[in-house]
């Protein structure tokens, strides 16, 4: 750790030759002159946003001129003053667009959706809808449907991701003043909060590029399987939908179509699933919870910490600074949030595959492909990894849809679809080892079971009656 707290050098000497070595100093760019004030490397000597800057902030920042070098370091003010949560979402939202706006990651520049792609999204959500009718008992949930662009789906899911992500940021915010003894935190305090104010604004920067490479990837409001849009409003993303069937060989209109068909499901579970939003967050905050800061790494870095580089934190959190807990209550929540997902993707592939098949000749096609697409992750799902610790992704998504397809053969849709009448009805990831254990096994009628329950708080809450009963619990009667 260095000598000097946070990394903050002593203040230069001034020079003995008095104002001819200032005026030197000023001449030459010196790091201490007013020529650089803050000591921030300028553009081209490989400081913060000089070119090639491996950092999202030189996407912020560029290469500056004297014109707006006065907006780039009041953006730079109001990063460092920044007193809101754990995030600087205001910072997350100008990233992403940004990240949007440069055609990140195929380079193709993000556009406003014209007329044309708008009505085709609204008739392949309309007749998706029409063809679902079929293969579930949960009526359409879509009230609206939407073709959004890269930037618009920015717009509509950051507070999804805020709700996401905040829980593990917290735990950041708060390590940054623990990794100091307490009789340096009094001293040190204006400090700790200009670190926390740069670890906001970092986490924001890094979140925002993320969000920005995944508005690239994503071809609706539901890939990863949890709703991050509005409720009630199928979005299909029209740029990406065509990138998405480009080298499929498959007609455009079913690649549309078929999208349109998971988009639809997902809508229709989330609407007449009341519990499962919470359900599907809670299960991502229960994980999160369990995720343990690194403090080694980040004593080391708060330690080292120079106002010079403020991409050391940065990079830091490209590193990793987040393990989970090897507890058995940490890797229950895991286990939880992981049949969770499976469970929900499951369930929509079975789903759609029933609707699909029947009538587009691309159907099993178009399913191994997404398939192997959540399988895999992108690359933006890979940084959230990296940040938060975790990984959005069903790593059970074939057993699940198995179990799925073996329900409605046993069960008949109606039957397959009352399991979501309560989440204890649903499979376990045990289940998921054996299905057909799980297809075949005696289920609980849990309106019987309120019934039950409601009938005994009745009899609790009225006390002559209890008398009564009791007298009548030996003469055969119910």
């Amino acid at each position: 750790m260095s000598d000097t707290p946070f990394g903050f050098g002593l203040p230069p000497e001034e020079p003995e030759d008095g104002d001819e070595g200032k005026k030197k100093d000023q001449q030459s760019g010196g790091e201490q002159g007013p020529a650089n004030p803050f000591g921030f490397g300028l553009p081209g000597a490989g400081g913060f946003g000089g070119p090639g800057a491996d950092n999202p902030l030189a996407a912020m920042f560029g290469s500056l001129n004297p014109t707006d070098l006065g907006a780039a370091f009041q953006q730079l003010g109001q990063m460092l003053s920044y007193e809101g949560g754990p995030v600087n979402w205001d910072m997350a939202k100008q990233i992403a667009r940004q990240t949007v706006s440069q055609g990140t990651p195929d380079g193709v520049k993000d556009a406003s959706v014209g007329a044309a792609d708008r009505s085709a999204v609204e008739e392949a959500v309309r007749l998706a809808d029409l063809w679902l009718d079929d293969a579930t008992s949960l009526p359409s949930g879509a009230g609206s449907a939407v073709a959004w662009s890269r930037a618009e789906w920015v717009e509509a899911t950051l507070p999804a991701w805020q709700e996401l992500v905040d829980p593990v940021a917290e735990r950041v915010g708060a390590a940054m003043g623990d990794v100091l003894p307490e009789e340096m935190q009094a001293m040190a305090g204006p400090l700790i909060g200009m670190m926390r104010s740069m670890g906001g604004a970092m986490f924001g920067t890094q979140i925002g590029q993320a969000v920005g490479v995944l508005a690239g990837e994503v071809v609706g409001s539901t890939d990863i399987g949890l709703p991050l849009g509005p409720a009630g409003r199928a979005a299909l993303l029209p740029v990406n939908v065509e990138a998405f069937g480009k080298d499929l060989g498959v007609p455009q209109e079913e690649v549309r179509l078929y999208l349109a068909l998971r988009e639809a499901a997902h809508q229709r579970l989330f609407a007449h699933v009341p519990w499962l939003r919470s359900h599907l967050f809670g299960a991502v905050d229960g994980y999160a919870r369990g995720i343990k800061v690194d403090t080694a790494k980040l004593e080391d870095v708060v330690g080292q910490f120079d106002p010079q580089n403020p991409e050391q934190l940065q990079d830091a959190l490209q590193q990793g600074m987040f393990q989970p807990e090897d507890t058995p209550e940490q890797k229950a929540a895991l286990a939880r949030l992981e049949t969770a997902l499976a469970l929900v993707e499951g369930w929509v592939d079975a789903v759609v595959h029933a609707a699909a098949k029947p009538r587009l000749s691309s159907a099993d096609a178009l399913r191994e492909t997404l398939r192997r697409r959540r399988a895999t992750g992108g690359p933006a799902e890979q940084t959230f990894a990296t940040l938060i610790g975790l990984e959005l992704r069903p790593r059970r998504l074939r057993d699940a849809s198995r179990l799925w397809a073996s329900l409605t053969d046993a069960r008949g849709v109606d039957g397959r679809d009352a399991l979501w009448a309560h989440p204890d009805m649903l499979p376990t990831a045990t289940d998921l080892d054996d299905p057909d254990g799980f297809v075949h096994r005696e289920q609980l009628d849990f309106s019987e079971l309120d019934k039950m329950l409601g009938e005994a708080a009745g009899g609790a809450g009225d006390k002559p009656n209890l008398r009564k009963d009791d007298e009548t619990e030996g003469d055969g009667t119910e």
